[in-house]
């Protein structure tokens, strides 16, 4: 099909309904400056095909309507055209597993939880070409929920899609006073589990967190007719569930009891494990604290340019200390507990699990710098032995599809036109999917300059 004959039909699927563009008029009502064309890129799809060279992509409102090469593409009448030529384009990451709110420079915890602290996480996601986050299970009270319907009304375009899953549900045992599961619901029986899961559904939350762990035979986690029930009413309500099950035992008991995704990698993977999740396709397993900082942070001496200008000097210096504090023999722990990280990583995905971000970002992980930590994430599997591209993959489509959002993930016709403008090429080196030059959400450029003023200042 001809560009100008994809464009028509485009237009055509628009006007019947068939592709929406939320808080929009059809495109073909716009102003003809709301439409462009961008010319010249070497596009990564972001769907694990090959890039395509001197690309040409149209963006009509908040929706990509056509993607292909340079030559197959016509300007639409009175489009404007940006050229970036020299330039690699990818879709936006997606951070699936964060508890945003929490981090504020130097300090850690529910003093730091409020509208103001939300808004600036999700500046700075999106000033790193992150377009979505969800904060699992340490949320709390009404204002989260309406921060995310904000954000989704189009009311702040330079910030990030925010996605809560609420409440999370938990044991008595993991609770403490100032950790980030203060906020949880907590769970004794399993009417009280299927009444938090219901309060849940009233705030329409489609993805909820629950913990399902004994943090190393520290605290007593759930009974498994307990899990049973949570998830049965979860399913009951159209709510998908995602877990804290780090144990290979207890993986293997949210498997069998129908959970949807794991927030965290699981320590341990032998054949029975991948047996079920062969069983349960399309269950991700997400990659939240899974980083080398210890043994790999040569982004902090010298400080990378987004650290520079997004960090405040004093946290970039306490990570720095911590590297250069830690002892040999900590230093060998860590290392032995990554190369065991690294090779589980490698078998789940070799089994078609697939794999997906979380930063665990903005919580109480100290540093774990919200925004550039989902880029440190994609090095990580990387270095686990997945190619650049299966990484590209993982850190954009799949985190997509973990959150249900069916409109990010992929440069595609009829998608949310979200996505990075790098000034080299990650398929050469997947570090340089920092190399960031400008970051669309929505169709609309993200203002990085205002943003960087804002935290320079």
């Amino acid at each position: 099909m001809s560009g100008r004959a994809l464009l028509a039909a485009s237009l055509a699927f628009i006007a019947a309904g068939l592709i929406s563009i939320p808080d929009q008029t059809a495109w073909a009502q716009a102003p003809a400056e709301s439409v462009t064309v961008f010319r010249g890129a070497r596009l990564i799809l972001g769907d694990g095909s090959p890039p395509i060279e001197n690309a040409a992509f149209v963006v009509a409102g908040d929706r990509f309507v056509e993607v292909g090469p340079n030559a197959d593409v016509a300007t639409p009448a009175g489009a404007g055209t940006i050229d970036l030529s020299d330039k690699t384009v990818m879709p936006t990451l997606v951070d699936a597993h964060s508890h945003i709110g929490y981090m504020k420079d130097l300090t850690n915890g529910p003093q730091n939880y409020t509208r103001e602290n939300i808004f600036d996480h999700m500046y700075r996601f999106a000033y790193h070409g992150v377009a979505a986050s969800q904060a699992q299970g340490s949320d709390f009270g009404v204002m989260p929920f309406e921060v995310r319907d904000e954000i989704l009304a189009g009311n702040y375009p330079d910030a990030a899609r925010f996605l809560t899953a609420g409440r999370g549900l938990t044991p008595p045992d993991d609770i403490t006073r100032n950790n980030m599961r203060h906020a949880a619901y907590i769970v004794t029986t399993e009417a009280g589990a299927r009444a938090d899961v219901q309060e849940l559904a009233h705030y329409d939350v489609g993805l909820m967190k629950m913990w399902f762990t004994n943090r190393e035979g520290t605290v007593r986690q759930f009974e498994p007719h307990i899990v049973d029930a949570i998830i049965d009413e979860a399913h009951q309500h159209g709510i998908r569930v995602i877990t804290h099950a780090t144990e290979i035992e207890n993986a293997k008991a949210a498997l069998r009891a129908g959970v949807d995704a794991f927030a965290h990698m699981i320590t341990d993977v032998d054949d029975e494990l991948l047996s079920l999740f062969r069983e349960r396709p399309g269950v991700a397993v997400l990659l939240a604290q899974v980083g080398r900082r210890t043994i790999h942070a040569p982004y902090v001496d010298p400080p990378h340019a987004l650290l520079v200008e997004t960090v405040i000097p004093a946290q970039i210096a306490r990570l720095r200390d911590t590297l250069a504090n830690t002892s040999d023999e900590e230093r060998e722990r860590v290392r032995a507990d990554w190369e065991h990280t690294a090779a589980n990583i490698l078998k789940l995905h070799n089994a078609g699990v697939p794999i997906g971000i979380g930063s665990d970002g903005g919580g109480q992980g100290q540093d774990r710098y919200i925004g550039f930590t989902a880029h440190t994430e994609v090095e990580n599997m990387v270095a686990a032995g997945l190619t650049p591209m299966e990484a590209i993959v993982a850190g954009t489509r799949n985190g997509a599809t973990v959150l249900g959002l069916d409109d990010l993930g992929v440069i595609a016709a009829a998608k949310s036109a979200d996505f990075i403008v790098l000034n080299a090429n990650p398929l050469d080196d997947i570090t340089n999917t920092r190399e960031i030059d400008r970051v669309w959400l929505r169709g609309r450029e993200v203002n990085r300059a205002r943003l960087r003023a804002m935290w320079t200042e």
